[in-house]
């Protein structure tokens, strides 16, 4: 009897996993069909973008940017494809093709996402990973930077540095931070407090919106140039780019960590309030 219970979980796990292969080749089929319908013929075969579960590379791709271990398991739901754009057009035919197959499309810059939003989902869902589009460049007669939401910031670092050791951006510590999502909420820095947010620098951006259309600033206009400087990734559209500002550094720029003991700060702090109490 137990034999007999054993193999029907088998058989039952054997059918689920093919089951969700057949769907997930059904979506593949379908989301192909439309990318290539919608993108203008490139040298890029689309078929490389796109990784569906029966794909040998899948899961290598899901996992390389899952920055949160509680996202990583096997329980987790998993997307129905992975789609990593490497033009602008892919991602704007990767929103119209979501929408008219009616699947959600989940946006990944970096993967630094406490709740995994950009990685997970309870409906079905596609990741779009922009893991491909992390072009930097630099123009220091203008002081300025274009990136691609899919580069981390230390690449921002770096191609800034090739360039000028007196000029900087200012946003995060973490060198792996996607720049499409940390920009896109806000961009909180070490030097927050001489020029503030990361979002406080941003010059221009191109968006791709619900209609898949590729805005600038201009075509967008202020009142969404506005609220994607902080409203979250992936809640206007989809970040391909920002232009930002550079700031002026030293060519030294020294920056330190100061721990405290709670225990400690608490008696020096009573102290300090009741000292003060007692010169009233």
């Amino acid at each position: 009897m137990p034999r007999m219970t054993m193999l029907s979980l088998v058989l039952l796990l054997v059918f689920h996993v093919s089951a969700s292969w057949a769907a997930s080749a059904s979506v593949y089929d379908n989301f192909l069909q439309c990318l290539n319908t919608n993108t203008n013929p490139s040298s890029t075969q689309l078929s490389n973008i796109i990784y569906a579960e029966n794909n040998p590379s899948y899961s290598s791709v899901l996992r390389a940017y899952i920055r949160n271990s509680r996202f990583n398991t096997t329980s987790t739901p998993k997307p129905v494809l992975i789609v990593t754009p490497s033009a602008s057009s892919h991602v704007q035919a990767s929103v119209v093709c979501a929408k008219q197959l009616g699947i959600q499309l989940r946006i990944r810059s970096g993967g630094h996402d406490y709740e995994g939003l950009s990685y997970w989902s309870d409906q079905t869902f596609i990741v779009l990973d922009m893991f491909n589009l992390r072009t930097v460049t630099v123009d220091i007669e203008d002081s300025s930077v274009w990136v691609q939401a899919g580069a981390t910031l230390g690449e921002l670092y770096y191609r800034i540095s090739e360039k000028s050791k007196v000029h900087g951006f200012p946003a995060g510590v973490c060198p792996t931070v996607g720049i499409g999502g940390h920009i896109s909420g806000g961009g909180y820095g070490n030097m927050l407090r001489k020029f503030g947010l990361a979002v406080d620098n941003v010059l221009d951006a191109q968006i791709v919106d619900a209609k898949g259309r590729l805005l600038d600033r201009k075509a967008m206009g202020e009142d969404l140039f506005w609220a994607i400087k902080g409203g979250g990734g992936g809640s206007f559209g989809v970040i391909v780019a920002y232009k930002l500002k550079l700031v002026s550094v030293p060519e030294t720029v020294t920056v330190f960590q100061a721990a405290r003991h709670w225990k400690r700060t608490h008696r020096c702090c009573f102290e300090v309030a009741r000292g003060g109490a007692n010169h009233r």
